[in-house]
């Protein structure tokens, strides 16, 4: 098999549409296939053999599209490196993929050379834009193909692209999605019904295509629609550019989300292109799926996936989501139900199957969830077992089969016995008008061993104060499940993903206590 064929097909297909749209640059679907190939026959002609892993480290930019492709054309392995990582971590993954080629932008150079010189790799390097002494300049290495197609053949358990994460263990792991992996999940999108890409469809990705805003990129060049892409996230230049292109269809995850819904100018913009809204990457709280609604429309959606899933297991679509807030406010606070081909349970520590209502683990099976981490045999062994995946995600599931997530395993407050978690208490926070982020964590507690408190972030300044909220929370939870404290601050830390990052608003907490929570 070989990926890189669907874009062959769609440059025969529809050579002078537009594919992907970055700033000023322009590539038609004409333009990307013969810039795709020129690269993976220059990467080739560079020794590069199939298998060899290449990485990516850069803001959002139209180069990382024709790079993408061009490794499924050569049929080797993409390492994307988050733009945001230091110079150790960039350097603990050119040396343990091994990567053998490392493209980066400017803004990236000094990092990517750092950490080239530390990890001691031989590897290639090439740089996107401006001057490129003391690596290749983009141009150069193409001009070094010889333009002609490419197209190697590799094994649908080949892995195509190597996904780093440090999910809640810290430590940078790579899911190992295989090129199996990836046919699964643009067929999966294709069977969407309210978000399928086709000629004439415009999607907007502003955030990191690396990783989960550019998952639709290989559906989309696929059925012909037309990629624009945010150079970086910026709510200014998000409306501008719904406004100006027609977007008829974006992904955002809660963050982005909050603070469109802020924007004081957001009435008076003409989003009425949009036909899709999806939001994913962390949970969203039922109040704001409920403004979202009110302001753009019946057109959101949300989705539950992981890295190791390679894409949404399970969605809300907008009508689930529309019904929900006029017939079903509970379903609000669900994930949706299970995604096309893809099959979940919830279990409990047994691995047997719980019944409806129950909390357990989620486990996740399907042709697109990955067997394994890079040369992670223990860690592998431990979230990949007889066929499916451990998800470390507590949730429950109704007797209709929509999922409802509570918490990760080691976000769970243990207090006094009881199990407490972490997002039933924000989604009741949420509701308070009073309320623009909060996070929810244990602390230590000589009594209780963990007490709850809410770090929370208020709509304005003096908008509400902790014993409002706690007030609030003992009218909607048990006793034993509201605050006992709340911390009004001005901001939340997030991670490089745009999530909230439990583990840092936690850690100061348990600094110096006899026993930390990770």
């Amino acid at each position: 098999m070989n990926l890189g064929i669907y874009l062959a097909r769609s440059a025969r297909y529809w050579p002078d549409e537009r594919a992907v749209v970055c700033g000023e640059h322009v590539w038609t679907f004409r333009e990307l296939e013969a810039e795709a190939d020129r690269l993976a026959a220059a990467l080739v002609a560079r020794g590069l053999r199939p298998g060899d892993a290449v990485a990516s480290l850069a803001w959002n930019r139209g180069e990382l599209v024709v790079t993408e492709f061009a490794l499924y054309k050569a049929g080797l392995t993409r390492a994307p490196i988050n733009a945001r990582l230091g110079r150790s971590e960039i350097g603990h993954i050119l040396g343990y993929a091994p990567v053998k080629a490392l493209l980066f932008d400017a803004a990236h150079r000094e990092d990517a050379l750092a950490a080239l010189e530390a990890a001691g790799t031989g590897c290639l390097a090439v740089q996107y834009d401006g001057d490129a002494g003391g690596a290749l300049g983009y141009r150069d290495l193409l001009a070094e193909g010889n333009g002609g197609p490419v197209r190697v053949e590799v094994a649908d358990t080949d892995p195509a692209v190597l996904n780093f994460t440090s999910g809640s263990t810290g430590a940078l792991k790579a899911a190992t999605q295989t090129f199996g992996n990836r046919l699964a999940n643009m067929r999966k999108q294709l069977m969407s019904d309210e978000s399928r890409p086709r000629p004439g469809s415009r999607y907007l990705a502003c955030g990191p295509i690396t990783h989960a805003a550019g998952m639709g990129l290989l559906a989309g060049v696929f059925g012909g629609a037309t990629a624009h892409i945010l150079p970086a996230w910026d709510v200014e230049a998000f409306l501008d550019t719904v406004e100006r292109e027609r977007i008829t269809a974006t992904f955002v995850v809660p963050t982005m989300l909050n603070l469109l819904m802020a924007h004081p100018g957001l009435a008076e913009r003409d989003l009425s292109s949009l036909t899709s809204l999806r939001i994913g990457g962390a949970p969203v709280s039922p109040r704001r799926l409920r403004e979202a609604v009110a302001v753009f429309g019946p057109i959101i959606a949300q989705g539950y996936g992981l890295g190791e899933t390679t894409s949404v297991v399970a969605g809300l679509n907008s009508a689930e989501i529309a019904n929900a807030v006029e017939n079903d406010p509970e379903l609000l606070a669900s994930c949706g139900r299970a995604a096309y081909d893809t099959e979940i349970r919830v279990v409990d520590e047994d691995g047997g199957e719980l019944p409806p209502r129950e909390v357990g683990e989620i486990i996740v099976r399907g042709p697109d969830c990955v067997t394994e981490y890079w040369r992670e045999p223990e860690l592998s062994a431990q979230t990949f077992r007889d066929g499916w995946v451990h998800t470390g995600d507590l949730a429950w599931m109704r007797e209709d089969g929509y999922l409802f997530i509570v918490d990760r395993k080691k976000d769970m407050i243990i207090s006094g016995g009881f199990n407490i978690y972490s997002t039933e208490v924000e989604a009741v926070l949420y509701e308070h008008p009073g309320v623009r982020e909060v996070c929810v964590v244990g602390v230590p507690d000589e009594r209780w061993g963990e007490a709850v408190k809410a770090v929370v972030v208020p709509s304005a300044p003096g908008a509400v104060t902790g014993d409002e909220l706690i007030a609030f929370c003992a009218e909607h939870l048990d006793r034993f499940k509201k605050p006992r404290s709340v911390d009004l601050v001005d901001a939340l830390p997030h991670n490089r993903n745009g999530k909230v990052d439990r583990k840092a608003v936690r850690a100061p907490f348990w600094a110096g206590a006899d026993r930390h929570v990770n």
